[in-house]
């Protein structure tokens, strides 16, 4: 495969590597990702992490595992394998089907190679168009509020709800991002931070807990996240707080935007309930461990609930901003995503 590079993502004779998304923004490490297993392990850890980034590192490795001798035999076994790494991130489902369709052709290698290389390139052209179709909704001097992480580092691309904020900032409409924190991981605080940094975007770092003041203060005058999945209602999965965030900006009558490819849309699956919740260790929760070591807080034998994602209700959203263009309520009630 020809050399490739991503914000997170190199491929270099022949091997895949992955930006530590868990060493960011104190070290930029890239790392192997070489194996299924090293992968899986890599996904589970978070260090690489966005659904679109999950569902493109899968695509690459499979085609550099088949470029490097892997039979069918192992490719689809492999393939599964990648699959069950992160419930609730359809594209990862997505992406994959699609190899599993290259996977079939008599000439598999090529057709392995040739589809993850065309996914890479769908999602840059996707974030393009999120971008562009969301920036239109940006009104000049907005105070925007973001979380999670949904920029070049979770995508090939210039990210999703991300992609949007900067390009309306290049367009000088953006006087303010307000980055939650996002708990248990605090990839708001670690990641968007960061990239909000490079890209010279205004920002300040808050804890989840205070977008309610800033809301009741009128300090926010849209929010904008991404999804890592969307049910045919609607209904949106994303990172655990974002439903909090939906019933908090419908309270104070903000403008709440969802942002996401088309990867990320599930027909099959009817509605929120249906999306399975990663739960995650209780660790996350009870203290925190980096490079400087680890720090417990809470008690021993403290029991914890850590789900990674929630869910938010279709009626809470104000705009669904796929690459197609803006899908309103109204088209969302008429079953647009259930086609």
């Amino acid at each position: 495969m020809q050399t490739l590079q991503t914000t997170s993502l190199r491929v270099v004779d022949n091997q895949l590597f992955i930006l530590d998304q868990q060493a960011l923004p104190q070290e930029k490490r890239w790392l192997p990702a070489d194996s299924v297993a090293l992968l899986v392990e890599h996904i589970h850890a978070l260090r690489v992490r966005g659904a679109p980034l999950i569902g493109l590192s899968a695509s690459l490795l499979l085609a550099l595992l088949a470029e490097n001798g892997a039979n069918r035999d192992v490719l689809a076994q492999s393939l599964e394998t990648l699959r069950a790494s992160r419930p609730t991130a359809v594209n990862l489902m997505n992406n994959l089907d699609r190899m599993k369709q290259a996977l079939a052709h008599e000439d598999f290698v090529p057709a392995l190679v040739a589809e993850a290389l065309r996914l890479i390139a769908e999602d840059k052209a996707l974030c393009d168009s999120i971008a562009q179709a969301g920036s239109e909704l940006v009104k000049p001097g907005s105070r925007l509020l973001t979380h999670c992480n949904t920029g070049g580092l979770a995508t090939a691309g210039v990210g999703t709800a991300l992609g949007v904020i900067a390009l309306a900032h290049q367009q000088g409409k953006v006087a303010n991002v307000w980055v939650d924190e996002t708990r248990p991981l605090l990839q708001g605080g670690r990641l968007t931070a960061w990239e909000l940094g490079e890209l010279g975007v205004p920002y300040q770092l808050i804890t989840d807990s205070m977008a309610a003041s800033l809301m009741g203060k009128g300090q926010v005058d849209a929010i904008w996240v991404g999804a890592d999945r969307i049910a045919a209602n609607g209904d949106v999965a994303n990172k655990i707080g974002t439903y909090s965030l939906a019933v908090l900006a419908k309270f104070h009558g903000i403008p709440f935007y969802v942002a996401a490819p088309q990867t990320t849309l599930d027909p099959n699956c009817p509605n929120g309930e249906a999306i399975p919740i990663e739960q995650r260790a209780a660790s996350e929760v009870t203290g925190v461990a980096g490079s400087f070591g680890a720090v417990q807080w809470a008690p021993e034998n403290a029991q914890v609930y850590n789900p990674a994602f929630d869910v938010t209700p279709a009626a809470l959203i104000s705009g669904w901003v796929l690459d197609s263009g803006v899908v309103t309520p109204e088209q969302v009630s008429g079953g647009f995503f259930a086609r």
